[in-house]
C-alpha cells in the first residue's frame, strides 16, 4: 500500500467517525429525532392587569424614603463642616478673643471709674481667655486624633455607667432651660468599645448642643438592639427641628460679624460640636445617623418635624476584651 492509500484511509475513517456522532447527537434513545418545540405566541387579546399595591407594601418603602432624605441631608451638613472647618474655626476664636482684647483696651485706656471696676474688667478679661483655650484644645484634640497624633484607649465601657456621668453633667443645664432630660439606664452587662474621654465628649456634646439650641421640648437618652449583633444604638430623641445642626458654610463672610454681640456661653457651636463629634464616633468604629422617629411623620415634604432622633451605633465589648480589662485592673 502506498502513502497516498495510507492518507485516504486514515481521512475516510475520520470522516466516518464524525457522521457518526453527528448522527447519534441528534436522536433520542429510541431513534426518534429530536425537534425544537414551537415558540408559544403570546396571547396579546388580553393585556396582563396590575394587581394593586397594598398600603402595607407601601409603608416600608415610605420608612425608606424618609430615612434615606435624612441620611442625605445629614451627609450634606457634614461635607458642608468639613469644607468649612479653617473659616469655623477661625468664627468660634473671634468672639472670645474680640471680648479679650476689648477688656484689655479699657484699662489700658484709663477708662475705669475705680480699680474694682478695673478688677472686674480683667476678671472678664480671664474668663474668654479660658473659653478660647477650652475651644482651642477641642479642636486640636480632635485634629491630632483624626491625624493619627492622639491615639484612642479604646477599652470596655460599662454603658449604664457612662449614662449615668452623662445624666450628672447635662441635667443641670437641662433644668436651667426648663427641658425635660430623661436617661434610660441601660442593662448593666452591656459595655461598649471605645475611648473614655472620646465616647464622654461625644455623648456630652450632643444632649449639650440640643440644650443651647433648644427653647422648650425633651431630651431622651436610651439603648436598643442593633441589626449587626456586634453593636449597640444609642437613641437620642430631641423634640426640636432638625436645623439647629444645619450652619452657613463660610462664617467669615457674614455681614453682620462686626456687630457680633459677645457670647457668655463656654460652649462651642452646634456645627462645629457636631464635626467633633462625628469626628470621635468615626474614630471609634462607630456610626452617627440621623432617623425619623417612627409613628411621627413630618408635617410637610421637607424632612424638617419637631421630632428627630440621632442615633450613635457603637461596637460591643466581647467577652474575651472584658476579661482581659478585668486582669489588668487587678
Amino acid at each position: 500500500m502506498g502513502n497516498m492509500e495510507l492518507i485516504y484511509l486514515v481521512v475516510g475513517i475520520v470522516m466516518g467517525l464524525v457522521v457518526s456522532r453527528t448522527t447519534r447527537s441528534s436522536k433520542q434513545p429510541d431513534g426518534s429525532t429530536v425537534s425544537e418545540p414551537p415558540m408559544s405566541k403570546p396571547d396579546e387579546s388580553q393585556p396582563a392587569k396590575a394587581e394593586p399595591v397594598k398600603e402595607d407594601e407601601l409603608q416600608p418603602l415610605k420608612q425608606e424614603l424618609q430615612q434615606t432624605q435624612l441620611a442625605y441631608q445629614m451627609a450634606h451638613e457634614i461635607s458642608q463642616y468639613k469644607a468649612g472647618f479653617l473659616a469655623r474655626t477661625s468664627h468660634e476664636l473671634r468672639s472670645p478673643l474680640s471680648s479679650l482684647m476689648g477688656m484689655h483696651q479699657l484699662i489700658l485706656s484709663d477708662l475705669c471709674d475705680s480699680p474694682e471696676e478695673a478688677k472686674e474688667f480683667v476678671a472678664q478679661a480671664h474668663t474668654s481667655a479660658q473659653k478660647m483655650v477650652k475651644i482651642l484644645d477641642e479642636v486640636i484634640a480632635v485634629a491630632k486624633t483624626e491625624h493619627g497624633t492622639n491615639r484612642l484607649e479604646t477599652r470596655p465601657l460599662q454603658l449604664s455607667q457612662c449614662f449615668e456621668e452623662l445624666e450628672v453633667l447635662t441635667h443641670m443645664q437641662a433644668g436651667n432651660r426648663n427641658l425635660r432630660l430623661k436617661v434610660i439606664s441601660p442593662d448593666p452587662q452591656i459595655e461598649v468599645l471605645a475611648d473614655p474621654r472620646g465616647f464622654r465628649q461625644v455623648l456630652v456634646g450632643i444632649v449639650d448642643s440640643a440644650i443651647a439650641q433648644m427653647e422648650e421640648g425633651s431630651i431622651q437618652v436610651s439603648t436598643a438592639n442593633s441589626d449587626n449583633p456586634q453593636m449597640v444604638n444609642i437613641w437620642i430623641d430631641l423634640e426640636c427641628p432638625n436645623s439647629i445642626w444645619s450652619e452657613a458654610v463660610d462664617l467669615l463672610s457674614d455681614t453682620n460679624d462686626s456687630e457680633e454681640q459677645e457670647t457668655t456661653s463656654s460652649t462651642t457651636s452646634p456645627g462645629m460640636n457636631w464635626l467633633m463629634v462625628q469626628t470621635l464616633v468615626e474614630m471609634m468604629k462607630g456610626r452617627l445617623e440621623l432617623l425619623p422617629i417612627p409613628g411621627k411623620e413630618p408635617s410637610d415634604d421637607s424632612v424638617t418635624d419637631t421630632c428627630i432622633r440621632l442615633q450613635c451605633s457603637m461596637p460591643l465589648a466581647t467577652p474575651e476584651m472584658i476579661e482581659r480589662a478585668l486582669a489588668e485592673q487587678s
